[in-house]
């Protein structure tokens, strides 16, 4: 008469163990990068009164405005520091108002803020779309 083996239930411990020390060596071994960032500040957020005359912004689809003066995303941050000139150090940022127009897409918001960024001197407030 043959022996009847019985099979033996399998451990999963040690299939656990190989499964958090290849997740271990992963999160170890992986580059976390941030391929670019735009900060944004609450309104109000630690903002100084200034006696400066704010500058008005208008960004459309199409076109873009500082104080009635059409001009392209690209001239915007010479023209910006044009108007500025040489800023004493410390000095409180200029307020910029940025107004939205139509049906400005997410990506042309932050073309511009990514422009602004080059800038110094600037208080960037974005208003909402009317």
């Amino acid at each position: 008469m043959r022996k009847i083996r019985r099979r033996r239930k399998l451990s999963m411990t040690s299939l656990i163990d190989v499964i958090f020390l290849l997740l271990l060596f992963f999160m170890l071994t992986s580059t976390f990068t941030r391929f670019a960032e735009v900060e944004l500040a609450a309104a109000g957020s630690g903002a100084k009164a200034t006696d400066a005359r704010p500058l008005f912004l208008q960004l459309a689809p199409e076109s873009v405005r500082l104080n009635g003066a059409e001009l392209t995303l690209e001239d915007l941050p010479a023209k910006l520091a044009e108007t500025r000139g040489e800023a004493a150090e410390g000095e409180a940022p200029q307020p910029l108002i940025v107004a939205l127009r139509g049906e400005v897409s997410a990506q042309r918001l932050t073309d511009l803020l990514v422009a602004l960024r080059g800038v110094s001197g600037f208080r960037a407030t974005v208003l909402g779309a009317s």
